[in-house]
């Protein structure tokens, strides 16, 4: 499994310098320590698309593995956040966002019967946002 985050060990810095290749809104926040509360702890995995769209997926911790096909962008309220390595060459280039929006989630995502789905939001990284990614990862 690749790590794309901070250099272990090490304290992440907030500000403006402080870049990440995934955060989550306060809503998703929220959802995530209730599900966690409910659930114990849990994993993300950004789905590639098949059975439920392209979602992020969430499930109790140790029901989804994780390996050398897939890559941990960070960490989403305290929860390990993977994409798979080929979907992660078409989104390198983006942050991503989760949000919490009304509607039915995948099927097998823990918050479906909360009556809410997580979001996937994205943005592209600006020119200075990637110098700082490629100097932590080139390490």
């Amino acid at each position: 499994m690749t790590t794309l985050s901070d250099h272990p060990g090490q304290a992440a810095q907030p500000g403006p310098h402080d870049v990440v290749r995934v955060d989550a809104t306060p809503a998703a926040l929220d959802l995530i320590a209730k599900l966690e509360r409910r659930h114990g702890p849990l994993l993300f995995h950004q789905s590639g698309g098949c059975c439920d769209g392209s979602a992020p997926m969430c499930f109790p911790r140790g029901d989804f593995l994780t390996g050398d096909s897939d890559v941990k962008l960070g960490e989403i309220g305290g929860q390990p956040f993977f994409m798979g390595k080929l979907q992660f060459e078409y989104w390198k280039h983006t942050r991503l966002t989760i949000d919490v929006v009304k509607g039915r989630g995948g099927m097998f995502s823990l918050e479906g019967p909360e009556g809410v789905r997580f979001l996937t939001r994205s943005r592209l990284f600006t020119d200075e946002e990637v110098a700082v990614l490629e100097s932590r990862e080139s390490v």
